[in-house]
C-alpha cells in the first residue's frame, strides 16, 4: 500500500470512530469519481484520486487554497475544472484530517 492510501486509510478509519458525533447518519466509505470516497447522507466530501487527497470545499475556499499554493481545483481529465473540489498532492504536508473535516461540515445539512 502507498504512503497516500496508508495515510487515507487512517482518516477513514479515523472518521469512522468519531462519526457518531459528527454527523446522523454515520460516515460510510463509499466509491465515486472512480476513487475510493467518503460519503455523508449520500453526498461524497472526500476521496482519494490517484494517490491524491481530494476534498469539497465551497468556490472561495477551494480559491483561497489554489492561491495559498496548498493544491489544486480538481481536474476530472475533461478540460474542465471543478470549482468547488481540491486536490492536493501526495506528497503534500497539508493536515488531511483537517481538510476533510472541513469538507464534512460543508456538505452535511444544517440542524
Amino acid at each position: 500500500m502507498s504512503e497516500p492510501a496508508q495515510r487515507y486509510a487512517q482518516l477513514v478509519e479515523d472518521l469512522l470512530a468519531e462519526s457518531p458525533h459528527l454527523v446522523s447518519p454515520r460516515v460510510t466509505g463509499a466509491r465515486g469519481y472512480g476513487a475510493s470516497a467518503l460519503k455523508t447522507n449520500g453526498k461524497i466530501f472526500a476521496m482519494l484520486v490517484s494517490d491524491g487527497f481530494v476534498v469539497k470545499l465551497p468556490k472561495a475556499r477551494v480559491a483561497e487554497l489554489v492561491e495559498a499554493g496548498t493544491g489544486q481545483r480538481l481536474d476530472q481529465g475533461h478540460g474542465r475544472l471543478m470549482k468547488e473540489w481540491l486536490a492536493v498532492g501526495p506528497s503534500s504536508a497539508v493536515d488531511w484530517h483537517a481538510l476533510a473535516r472541513e469538507a464534512l461540515a460543508f456538505v452535511r445539512p444544517a440542524g
